[in-house]
């Protein structure tokens, strides 16, 4: 994902019916969300966000999370970023993976954010690096072997998703996940700000597409 948050805003109840299934997810961000609050300076913020995110992911079942560094607000579609996906696919080694919506919108004239695009699209290209040991050899000099084992990439919150996860029996634990990011909530204001408001809205829409009372929606991009 981009940012801190962007998990949480949809993903993070599928998250948690993943983890109770006893599949291992792990978080890697490649920004902090440092540049994600208004008032407060993005040094200050950084330690924030970060601390918020860790203490989100354990409510939803995740133990690990990784921050790649980027600068939030200005990531850049690019070699160092697929470099940096791919080393952390080699080293996680993940049957599916996980990232934001890479489309220019979220359906109809309301745009995407920048980052957002930028590390969906990388993801993509960088999960098939993972796979080419000629791509990025930097990375077996580190001792990364290549991982080919990647079967789909799942895009959360695309406007182009055909599939759902009925995410009713732990709804709640997405709400209290994004909840935990307190901080950044309060600095938001507005409709997004209201965790539980905001996320019973969009997952009965899905929900009710798919028959159930809440569900989260992703974008399947086959790899095989």
């Amino acid at each position: 994902m981009a940012h801190p948050d962007d998990m949480e805003y949809g993903a993070a109840a599928a998250v948690a019916r993943w983890t109770s299934q006893g599949k291992r997810i792990v978080y890697v961000m490649a920004t902090s969300g440092e540049a994600g609050i208004d008032s407060m300076d993005p040094d200050e913020c950084r330690t924030v966000r970060e601390a918020e995110q860790i203490a989100s992911a354990a409510l939803v079942g995740v133990d690990t999370v990784e921050f790649l560094g980027h600068p939030d607000g200005v990531v850049e579609y690019g070699l160092p970023l697929r470099r940096d996906i791919a080393r952390a696919v080699r080293r996680h080694r993940p049957e599916i993976v996980l990232t934001t919506n890479f489309r220019d919108t979220y359906g109809g004239t309301f745009p995407n954010q920048a980052d957002h695009i930028a590390v969906g699209r990388a993801t993509l290209d960088g999960v098939r690096d993972a796979g080419n040991r000629w791509v990025f050899r930097e990375l077996l000099a580190e001792g990364h072997e290549p991982w080919n084992g990647v079967r789909q990439v799942w895009a959360a919150g695309s406007p182009e998703a055909r599939h759902a996860v009925d995410t009713t029996d732990h709804f709640d634990a997405g709400v209290a996940s994004l909840e935990a990011h307190r901080a950044y909530l309060d600095g938001l204001g507005g409709d997004m700000a209201d965790a539980r408001g905001f996320l019973d809205s969009f997952g009965r829409m899905t929900g009710s597409r798919l028959g159930v009372r809440y569900a989260s929606s992703f974008e399947v991009v086959p790899l095989r």
